[in-house]
This record gives C-alpha cells, structure tokens and sequence, in this order.
C-alpha cells in the first residue's frame, strides 16, 4: 500500500493529520483549478474553493482508488465550481463585447508575463466561453464531457471554444506582433 494510500484509509477514518496532508499535498491544484474556471473573482474563487474540499472530504469513503485521488479530487472541483458558477448565473449572463483597443507591451522574456497575458485575457472572456476554453484547452475535457457538464450540445461547445480562441487571439496579438516590431526598429539604417 503506498503512502498516498495509507493517508486516504486514515482520512476516511477521521484522521485530521491524514486530511490536513491530503489537502497540503492537493490544494495547490485544486485552488488553481477553481480560480481558472471562476476568473479574476478571487474571493469567490475561495469560498468554492473551500466548499471543493468540504465536498471532497464528504465524499473520501466513495473514493474507490480506481482513478489516481490527485484526478478524482480535480474532478469534484470542476463539478463544484461549475454548480456554484450555474447557482450564481455567471453562465447564463449575455456576452459582453469586448472593446477592441488593446494595449500593446514590450516584449518580455519572462515565462511568467506570458502566462499572467493569457490569465488576464481569459478572463476577459464572457463566463461560457471562458469555461469552454478552460475545460476543453487547459484541462483537457473533450467536447462531449463539457456538453455533458454544462448542459449544452457538443456543437454549443464547439462554438464557445472558437469564439474564445478568436478573441483571446485579439486579446494577445501584441505578445505576437511586439516582437517583429522590434526586429524592424533594431535593423541598421542603409546609407
């Protein structure tokens, strides 16, 4: 039996040594999960978030082990939060236009500028388009498990996730276009 292992049996017992080392071990995740699918809301993002591990503690003596806990855990996340996300009808609000002037930065080499670009313009995104994106290109969820999840068709899935590509392409051109800018301005002048 592997440690992982040893500590659910003991979680599943009341042992809250063993459910503070689940959660030390898996809440980095789960929190990164739940603030994806929620957006730039964070106080939201943590009251899910803590419902998440109410729920998931609720539901340990139905862990099976047929699946890795780290997956089956994800997977009550994304449930959860998109149940607290329909119960607040953040689903079901009509899609905001997005203005069209972006503002355009240096470039910068730093992995994290990038990734804190592409979190800025998902959230830009109106809620259904930004689930779709989250579930289908950052978690991995095919469009028949997000048709199933949100209640809408494959194809209603398809059309999100396009429209949140073709807006997240506007929304990030300048990380694309910056550096051939400056390819130009770097060229010796021909005399």
């Amino acid at each position: 039996m592997s440690d992982e292992q040893l500590t659910i049996r003991r979680a599943i017992e009341g042992d809250e040594t063993a459910m503070r080392a689940l959660w030390s071990r898996h809440a980095p995740h789960i929190d990164m999960v739940v603030r994806r699918l929620v957006g730039p809301d964070h106080d939201t993002a943590q009251d899910i978030a803590q419902e998440v591990w109410i729920q998931i503690f609720r539901a340990l003596p139905s862990y099976r082990g047929e699946s890795a806990f780290a997956t089956w855990a994800h997977r009550i996340a994304v449930n959860r939060t998109l149940n607290a996300l329909r119960r607040t009808h953040r689903l079901a609000r009509l899609e905001v236009e997005i203005e069209d002037d972006t503002v355009a930065h240096s470039p910068d080499t730093d992995g994290s500028f990038v990734m804190a670009s592409i979190e800025e313009a998902a959230a830009q995104l109106s809620p259904g388009a930004r689930t779709v994106f989250l579930l289908h290109d950052v978690e991995g969820y095919t469009h028949e498990e997000i048709a199933a999840e949100l209640g809408i068709t494959a194809g209603g899935s398809k059309s999100q996730l396009f429209k949140a590509r073709a807006k997240l392409r506007k929304l990030l051109a300048h990380l694309v276009e910056a550096p051939e800018r400056m390819e130009v301005e770097h060229v010796a002048p021909v005399s």
